[in-house]
């Protein structure tokens, strides 16, 4: 699939908008407004990432503003990250007519048996058990066999450039692995409601994300539009960790 990127975003049409509408709500966007107000991290930007936010904003029918989706970047040589919140894969799959529910949880061993057992929800013994993986299944009516994903946390577990874990995958193991689970599993179940999407427990996220909504900016000068070039869509994340949507 190619993507439609806007070509050579500059200081002079860094105000060009575009709209689009995201559950019923006009939503406006240009690379200033998604640099002064929808960057998460530390990082310096680029252009091409900017716009591809943007554009997955538009087409999947994004509100960053609610926070349905982030862009987060650290330092200059990092790609950024682009995910979208949990409420978002849950909430687009209720309002989907073929959706028939889910079931999720964790994969845990016994320290001292070495008995393998799959366990819903997130609770677990932690003197007793380890967590080592994630399952989600989701049923699709008329199709007799739900979609099952596991997935370990040796693939996923977020880590430090030390090797340890970060502080969310550290505090939170069988929490994270689960969301892994579901996310992939609403994805492969409904591949076109999840296109591109990616949650932050799959892209190694080591931040508190704030949740609370912000104002869309009103004092917005619109300039004319751009011609469109195109860019080959980069792959999806493959093997241990996804690093994130990589533009060059």
């Amino acid at each position: 699939m190619l993507i439609m990127l806007q070509n050579n975003i500059s200081k002079k049409n860094d105000n060009q908008l575009v709209e689009f509408s995201a559950n019923g709500e006009k939503v406006k966007l240009s690379p200033a407004i998604v640099r002064n107000y929808l960057v998460n991290g530390n990082g310096q930007i680029t252009d091409q990432e900017v716009v591809y936010f943007i554009n997955l904003c538009k087409s999947q029918g994004l509100n960053p503003f609610i926070k349905d989706c982030y862009l987060i970047k650290y330092g200059s040589t990092t790609p950024a990250q682009m995910v979208v919140s949990k409420d978002v894969f849950l909430k687009r799959a209720e309002r989907n007519s073929e959706f028939d529910g889910l079931d999720a949880g964790i994969i845990v061993i016994n320290n001292e048996s070495g008995e393998l057992t799959y366990r819903k929800g997130a609770f677990y013994l932690k003197d007793r058990e380890e967590v080592v993986g994630g399952w989600a299944d989701v049923f699709r009516k008329n199709i007799s066999h739900p979609t099952h994903i596991e997935v370990p946390v040796e693939e996923y577990a977020g880590r430090t450039k030390d090797g340890k874990l970060n502080s969310q995958w550290s505090t939170k193991m069988a929490t994270m692995i689960r969301k892994v689970a579901i996310t992939q599993a609403l994805r492969e179940t409904f591949p076109n409601d999840f296109q591109q999407m990616y949650s932050e427990e799959e892209m190694n996220v080591d931040m508190k994300l704030d949740e609370t909504p912000i104002q869309q900016p009103t004092n917005i000068v619109e300039q004319a539009p751009v011609q469109p070039q195109t860019y080959s869509q980069p792959e999806e994340p493959q093997g241990l960790q996804p690093e994130g949507v990589s533009l060059v």
